[in-house]
């Protein structure tokens, strides 16, 4: 299960992260980036409270990245998610902070 909470403000959209990031939830948060993209200049992904990420859950974040063209951070990674950005390779593609 995956809880997004957006927040928007001027043209920034944050997005929060609760629970698992996986083959299941992901087609959610991607069509959450679709719709909610329109407009936003930065986008912010809180993963404060997210405990797991799959591949597609990767490939949805790689995506968002790619049409934001950079102008994407992500926050408030846990231990063990840095790991699977570290070994995969995202921690050097994404702006994690």
């Amino acid at each position: 299960m995956l809880n997004i909470t957006a927040r928007s403000e001027n043209n920034t959209l944050t997005l929060s992260l609760e629970g698992r990031l996986d083959t299941t939830t992901a087609p959610g948060l991607e069509g959450r980036l679709r719709d909610d993209l329109e407009g936003v200049t930065e986008l912010c992904i809180d993963m404060e409270k997210l405990e797991y990420i799959s591949s597609a859950g990767l490939r949805v974040l790689l995506s968002a990245h790619k049409r934001m063209k950079g102008n994407m951070t992500v926050t408030n990674v846990n231990e063990v998610i840095m790991e699977i950005f570290e070994v995969t390779g995202f921690s050097d593609i994404l702006n994690i902070r």
